[in-house]
C-alpha cells in the first residue's frame, strides 16, 4: 500500500440508469391488467406474472425498481416471495395485496419487511400513489448503493501521506472500529472509503452520514430508521443507515457533534450489536463496520460534558490522524493539477495550467481549509481566472493580499454573491471596465459556471455541517439579484421589481429584511 499513490478526487457524482420495471405478481388476471394500465398512464414500466414460481425464475436474470405481490395465491405464497425477496434484496420495496383482510397477514407482512400493505378491493388512484411512494424510496436506496460504489482513492506523495496509506492497509483487513481526526478539508471520507473498499466488506454497502448536517429531530430516524406512524409524515416504513450499511461500513462523519442522547442510543448498538427503528418495538441486528471521524478534540468535549466518556472509548479503538496540507506541502502541485483537470472536465472547457511562479506561490500558501479549499481554488481558477495560463495576479485578490476570509471554509461569504458583485479579471472573456458592478447587458457569466460556484459553496457549508444552508444561500442569491437590479434602475424600486418579474410588496419586503439601503420610492 506504501508504495502506491492512488488518486485523490471528490466522490464522484452518482450516474443516472434507466429504472427498472415495477413487477406485479398475481394470479387475477384482472388485478394484473388494471395495474399494469394504471401504471402505463404513469409512464412506469410493469412486468407481470402469474405465480411465485415464474417470479422466482426470473429473479435470477433481473430485479425489479418495486414489486408488488398479491398473498393468496396456487402453489407458493407471497409471504414466501417477500421472504426470499428480502434475503436477497433488503433494499427493494415490496408491497404485499391481499383480498384477506386479516390482521394475522398483515402482521406478518411487516415482519417480513414489506413497504406496505394493501388490502382488496383497492381504490386504484391510491394504489398507484402507494407505488410512486415505494419507487421514490427505491430510487433513494438506489442513489445511495450507486454513490457507495464510486469509491475514490487519495493522492500524496508526501511521508505523511505514505504512513496514511500504510494504515489503511494494516486496518483494512480488519473489522476494528476506527475513529479518523483532522482538520477540516483533509478528506476525512475519502479515507473511511478506501478502508472500505480494501475490506472483506467491500461488496456490500458503504453508507457516509453527516451527523452535523442533520436535524437533531430527524437524525435518529435517519441513523435507525423508522416505523409507519411513528411520527407526522411517517407515512411508511424506512430503513435507516444502519440497515442500509447491513453487511458493510458505516461512516459517521462528525461524531464530535451528535447531539447527547442520541450518543447513548449509538453506544448501545456498538455495545450489543442491537438497535429499534423509531416507534418500533422489534429488535434488530446490526452486522456493520462503524468508522468514525471528527475534526474536534473529543478528549476536551468528553471533559466539557459534551461527549459521552464511554461512546469515546469505544469508538477510540484505533485513531488514525490525518495531516494538514500545511504538513505535505509537496502534495500542493499534485493535488492543484489533478483539480484544474477536473472542474475542466465538469464544465466542458479546455484545462488551464498553473505557471512555475503561480505554483511556487500556491505551495507556500497557508489553506485552513486544506484539500477541500484547494479544490474550491482550483474551481475558481477554472471559471475566473483569463488566460490558459494562470499567474500570481490572476489568482483571487485574497490569497495575493495575504486575507484568506472569502475562501477560507471557517468564515466563507457566498461565493455566489461575490462573483455577482466583485469586478472579474481584466483581459478574460468576460473583461469589462473593473471598477464598475455586473450590470444587465454587461457580459454574462456562462450558466455553469455560476452553478458550479453555488454547489461548491453549498457542498461546503454541508460539509462543515453548517445550520440552515438553504436559508443562507437563498437570504445571499435574492440579495445579489435585488442589489444588482437596483443598480440597474438607479433605486427604483418599482423598475427594480418589474425587471425581476415581482410584485412592488415583495420587492419591498424583501429590501426590508436583507436590509439592502439605496432606494427610491416611485
Amino acid at each position: 500500500m506504501a508504495e502506491k499513490a492512488p488518486i485523490w478526487c471528490d466522490a464522484a457524482n452518482a450516474r443516472s440508469e434507466p429504472m427498472k420495471p415495477i413487477w406485479i405478481v398475481d394470479d387475477d388476471e384482472s388485478i394484473r391488467w388494471v395495474l399494469e394500465k394504471a401504471l402505463a398512464r404513469e409512464n412506469l414500466a410493469t412486468r407481470s406474472f402469474a405465480n411465485v414460481r415464474e417470479t422466482v425464475e426470473a429473479l435470477k436474470t433481473a430485479t425489479p425498481q418495486v414489486l408488488v405481490s398479491d398473498i393468496r395465491m396456487p402453489g407458493e405464497s407471497g409471504l414466501e416471495l417477500l421472504q426470499l425477496v428480502k434475503a436477497q434484496h433488503p433494499g427493494l420495496p415490496v408491497i404485499v395485496m391481499t383480498a384477506f383482510s386479516d390482521l394475522d397477514s398483515a402482521v406478518a407482512a411487516f415482519q417480513g419487511g414489506a413497504f406496505e400493505y394493501l388490502a382488496k378491493p383497492f381504490d386504484l388512484d391510491k394504489a398507484v400513489e402507494l407505488i410512486r411512494r415505494a419507487l421514490d424510496e427505491s430510487l433513494r436506496e438506489s442513489d445511495i448503493d450507486q454513490i457507495a460504489s464510486e469509491t475514490p482513492e487519495i493522492l500524496g506523495q508526501a511521508a505523511a501521506m505514505q504512513d496514511v496509506f500504510r494504515a489503511i492497509g494494516r486496518l483494512s483487513q480488519s473489522n476494528v472500529t476506527v475513529l479518523i481526526t483532522g482538520e477540516s478539508g483533509t478528506g476525512k471520507e475519502l479515507v473511511a472509503r478506501a478502508l472500505h473498499k480494501h475490506s472483506p466488506r467491500a461488496v456490500q454497502p458503504f453508507i457516509a452520514l453527516n451527523t452535523a448536517a442533520i436535524p437533531k429531530d430527524l437524525l435518529e430516524s435517519e441513523l435507525f430508521g423508522h416505523e409507519r406512524g411513528a411520527f407526522t409524515g411517517a407515512q411508511s416504513t424506512r430503513r435507516g443507515r444502519f440497515e442500509q450499511a447491513e453487511g458493510g461500513t458505516l461512516f459517521l462523519d462528525e461524531i464530535g457533534d451528535m447531539p447527547f442522547d442520541l450518543q447513548t442510543r449509538l453506544l448501545r448498538v456498538l455495545s450489543d450489536g442491537h438497535f429499534y427503528r423509531v416507534g418500533g418495538h422489534q429488535s434488530l441486528k446490526a452486522n456493520v463496520r462503524v468508522i468514525a471521524a471528527t475534526h474536534q478534540n473529543l478528549e476536551q468535549r468528553v471533559r466539557e460534558g459534551l461527549f459521552r466518556e464511554d461512546l469515546y472509548h469505544r469508538l477510540n479503538v484505533i485513531r488514525l490522524r490525518l495531516p494538514s496540507l500545511r504538513e505535505r506541502p509537496e502534495d500542493i502541485p499534485l493535488l492543484a493539477r489533478h483539480f484544474l483537470t477536473q472542474s475542466a472536465r465538469q464544465l466542458g472547457v479546455e484545462v488551464k495550467r498553473l505557471s512555475e511562479a503561480a505554483m511556487q506561490f500556491l505551495s507556500k500558501l497557508d489553506l485552513p481549509g486544506n484539500v477541500r479549499q484547494l479544490e474550491n481554488l482550483c474551481n475558481w481558477i477554472t471559471v475566473m481566472a483569463p488566460g490558459q495560463t494562470v499567474e500570481v495576479k490572476d489568482l483571487p485578490h485574497e490569497f495575493t493580499s495575504g486575507s484568506m476570509t472569502d475562501i477560507t471554509p471557517a468564515a466563507q461569504p457566498s461565493m455566489v454573491s461575490s462573483v455577482l458583485s466583485e469586478p472579474l479579471p481584466a483581459g478574460s472573456s468576460l473583461d469589462r471596465d473593473p471598477s464598475a458592478p455586473i450590470m444587465v447587458g454587461a457580459p454574462p457569466l456562462d450558466r455553469g459556471s455560476w452553478i458550479m460556484l453555488l454547489e461548491a459553496e453549498a457542498a461546503r457549508m454541508l460539509a462543515a455541517g453548517k445550520p440552515e444552508v438553504m436559508d443562507t444561500l437563498g437570504r445571499d442569491f435574492e440579495s445579489a439579484l435585488i442589489k444588482t437590479a437596483l443598480k440597474h434602475t438607479h433605486g427604483r424600486k418599482n423598475d427594480a421589481a418589474i425587471r425581476l418579474g415581482i410584485g412592488r410588496n415583495t420587492i419591498t419586503r424583501k429590501i426590508q429584511e436583507l436590509g439592502i439601503e439605496g432606494t427610491k420610492d416611485e
